[in-house]
């Protein structure tokens, strides 16, 4: 299984959870160790974006798929 198929599949590990907020969150690319993303939905100008990129989906990313070194958004 690719790298980028583990992190979809971690990504719908998480995608409930943002989902009932109102947001969302799609995969973009993974490039030298970085997943880029967008968060989308709700999730835009949310005072809480940082934290959901950083304390959520990073952490569980770099816990679960070898190889992430970190999350960014595609922006």
């Amino acid at each position: 299984m690719s790298i980028e198929q583990q992190i979809e599949i971690t990504l719908m590990k998480v995608r409930p959870f943002i989902q009932r907020d109102g947001g969302d969150v799609e995969f973009v690319e993974f490039k030298d160790g970085i997943v880029y993303i967008n968060l989308v939905g709700a999730c835009i100008g949310c005072s809480l974006q940082d934290t959901t990129l950083t304390q959520g989906i990073e952490v569980i990313l770099m816990d679960e798929v070898p190889g992430v070194l970190g999350v960014r958004l595609a922006n």
